[in-house]
């Protein structure tokens, strides 16, 4: 299958000047992810989390000012693009708490704090962008964990309460099993296919320190199996520092007709007494990146843990708005196991 993408128009109930899509097509994007580094930052208390303890996307309705402040020091950092506290808003991760019953909500909750910032601060001549936040959740369908079609609907819930909110578009995110990822793919694209829009679909995996995804997955394989399903940009985030994604970014560079991303952590995690420290300052994570853009004719940048306002700075300063590196990808036909990609000679 060539191209699964809908022909529904994007409608857009709110002003912008340059769609997301565009943007993506033309020049760099800055964006953060954050969310979760910043939150360790603030005092909240178990009644912040309604009982939950470690459930972020509560705060969407319990503590929506402190989302918003951190949107807002990202933007204010320089990044295009935020991505909004929804990131375990789905079906296997809400389930842990018992409460799935409130995808859409919570989903829908945390899109209009960042909306409701980026249209604070956009003008004209600088647009800011919602990313939809997408995470795997903590159930396997590979493994058998949890139903393929379960899965697929929850997150359809969770693409429709981010569409209700205002999102730009759609980012799917620290994905370990092509099945999962599938799902939430097909799961945001039903849920544009009902309220008659189309946004573009960001998909980053992640690849461990041992050169594969969680399930053993190689980059050749995701990059096959993800890109007929008419995703706009594919990359890698999580798990690792930019240097170990050197080789993986590569492939896809050679590789991927579409859009590619990079949004790493600040370094490989250290384990210390106070929990895990990454090691990468601003600097050094800026200067890795500001290189890759231009190795890898990157479209999208940004950062995952470990990553602050000052990380994202930095690196704005020195990308954002650079038009995107000139890339020849040789995309041979190939089929796909959960492992491996085999071309077809």
């Amino acid at each position: 299958v060539s191209d699964m993408r809908p022909t529904v128009a994007i409608t857009y109930p709110w002003p912008v000047s340059l769609t997301l899509r565009e943007a993506l097509s033309s020049r760099v994007v800055v964006a953060d992810g954050g969310m979760g580094t910043m939150l360790q930052g603030f005092d909240l208390t178990l009644d912040d989390f309604g009982g939950l303890e470690g459930c972020n996307e509560i705060l969407n309705v319990t503590r929506p000012e402190v989302v918003a402040a951190i949107h807002r020091a990202y933007y204010e950092a320089g990044a295009d693009a935020v991505e909004t506290n929804t990131f375990g808003a789905n079906l296997a991760a809400l389930g842990e708490y018992g409460i799935s019953h409130r995808i859409g909500e919570l989903a829908e909750a945390g899109a209009r704090i960042a909306r409701q910032v980026a249209d604070e601060l956009a003008t004209p001549e600088r647009p800011r962008w919602v990313l939809g936040s997408m995470g795997p959740g903590t159930k396997l369908p590979s493994l058998g964990h949890v139903a393929y079609a379960d899965l697929r609907d929850g997150y359809a819930t969770q693409a429709a309460g981010l569409i209700r909110g205002g999102v730009d578009g759609f980012q799917v995110e620290t994905c370990q099993d092509l099945l999962q990822t599938k799902a939430a793919v097909v799961g945001a694209k039903r849920a544009m296919a009902e309220a008659g829009v189309r946004l573009p679909v960001c998909v980053n995996v992640t690849v461990e320190t041992t050169g594969t995804m969680l399930m053993g997955s190689e980059i050749g394989a995701a990059l096959t199996a993800l890109e007929p399903l008419g995703i706009d940009v594919i990359g890698l985030n999580c798990a690792t520092g930019p240097a170990e994604m050197t080789e993986h970014l590569r492939h896809l560079a050679r590789h991927a007709r579409i859009g590619v991303a990079c949004m790493p952590n600040a370094g490989l995690p250290e384990l210390t007494s106070d929990g895990a420290f990454y090691p990468l300052g601003p600097t050094d994570f800026a200067d890795a990146l500001d290189g890759y853009v231009d190795e890898f004719g990157l479209c999208l940048v940004g950062g995952c843990c470990g990553t602050t306002p000052e990380h994202v700075r930095q690196l704005s300063e020195r990308v954002r708005g650079r038009g995107i590196g000139p890339r020849t990808p040789q995309a041979p036909a190939s089929v796909s196991s959960l492992y491996a990609d085999v071309p077809l000679r």
